[in-house]
């Protein structure tokens, strides 16, 4: 018994070791792929109230190695929690915002109470969304307000020395459309067409990007029957052919944003980029949601991000790879609506994925934890082991 109890304790040191040098070999080979990030972003939306903190959610988006995140407002906890990460944000200003930043004045202190501290900071603000689906309801105010405060926006960044470092932009509804099929045939909306016109202008001007949220889940949803599945999860099938171009699309969301590049050529702009700010598959729904499953969501997405990570374009343009932000991050519990709205997640508010797409994160203990603390020194332990591999 006593050789027994020396050999375990000469063997302690060895095995504390093995199992030390275990955890940092997977800590460094984590920090390796975060530096490999994905090309697609996520949508961080906070409508819940079990969210983790932004602190732990900053750890869960690296360890997933995603760069991009998308905020529906300037929420500083979020911005704070990913200084020093590299992680590139969308923010925005809320429509009951929008009628207010008309005035130069009210625009301008909102960025210095919003913008300035974070960036000064170092944080990687890319772009602001002014309002979001300002034409899907019948705000009047609103609509009239949006390209006035955009603009209010843009010149108060100018007066800050801003300009040309943060886009100033919109995220629309495909509501817009009038006409989406074939894609070569897309028109916005009559009612829409006074309103884009100008706007189509001033992103022009300004090189902002033209933002959409398409969700072919509706399109299936409202009419099974006709909508091939294969054809909205990105699954083999034959495609369909638009007649006036020859141009073959295998998936509807391709289709959808080649509608929308058709709708702007019409209004005489070739030179405005379409990038996807909201697509999402619900992993659950109401009865009546027809196609609401974690199988489907997780089709959807594994095979978005697939396409996504080969640089794919749409049939229309093939060399310009198509930019998208996934709706959501976690499945939100207090989203109104139907029950498909609060079911977007990628992940549960506990980090396990809602479906497995590949993306296995890690969401930290909270932080007064006895985990936490030995995450806290594992890191300790795995930045100096970095160093000392490379002095």
């Amino acid at each position: 018994m006593a050789a027994a109890r020396e050999a375990s304790r000469a063997a302690s040191p060895v095995a504390a070791a093995a199992g030390v040098l275990l955890v940092l070999a997977v800590l460094l080979t984590e920090h390796v792929i975060v530096a490999n990030a994905l090309s697609i972003g996520v949508n961080y939306g906070q409508i819940a109230n079990n969210l983790p903190a932004p602190g732990r959610v900053s750890t869960l988006l690296r360890s997933i190695k995603i760069s991009k995140v998308k905020l529906y407002d300037a929420d500083p906890h979020v911005l704070r929690a990913f200084l020093g990460t590299g992680v590139e944000f969308v923010i925005g200003i809320g429509n009951e915002h929008v009628p207010a930043m008309v005035s130069s004045t009210v625009a301008q202190a909102w960025l210095q109470q919003h913008v300035v501290p974070h960036l000064h900071a170092g944080a990687r603000i890319t772009c602001i969304t002014v309002g979001n689906e300002a034409f899907k309801g019948n705000d009047t105010v609103l609509q009239a307000s949006l390209l006035p405060a955009m603009h209010s926006v843009h010149q108060a960044l100018g007066a800050l020395g801003l300009q040309g470092r943060v886009n100033v932009t919109t995220a629309h509804s495909l509501d817009i459309m009038g006409v989406s099929y074939p894609p070569s045939a897309g028109t916005f909306a009559p009612g829409a067409v006074s309103h884009l016109q100008p706007f189509l202008k001033f992103l022009s001007a300004t090189r902002a990007p033209f933002l959409i949220n398409c969700y072919p889940f509706f399109a299936y949803k409202d009419d099974p029957a006709r909508v091939p599945l294969d054809y909205v999860l990105f699954q083999p099938n034959a495609g369909v052919t638009d007649p006036n171009t020859g141009l073959n699309y295998d998936n509807m969301l391709y289709a959808q944003v080649d509608a929308v590049y058709s709708a702007i050529k019409a209004l005489g702009h070739t030179d405005v980029d379409v990038k996807v700010s909201e697509t999402g598959w619900p992993s659950r729904g109401d009865p009546d949601e027809i196609g609401a499953t974690p199988q489907h969501a997780g089709t959807y997405i594994g095979n978005l991000l697939r396409r996504i990570e080969m640089k794919q374009g749409t049939p229309l343009r093939p060399a310009v790879p198509i930019d998208v932000y996934v709706f959501a991050l976690f499945n939100e519990n207090l989203k109104p609506g139907p029950a498909s709205e609060r079911n977007y997640g990628l992940f549960y508010p506990d980090g396990t994925p809602v479906y497995n797409v590949g993306l296995r994160g890690y969401l930290p203990p909270m932080a007064d934890s006895h985990g936490a603390r030995q995450v806290r020194l594992l890191d300790s332990l795995a930045r100096s082991a970095h160093a000392y591999a490379f002095t």
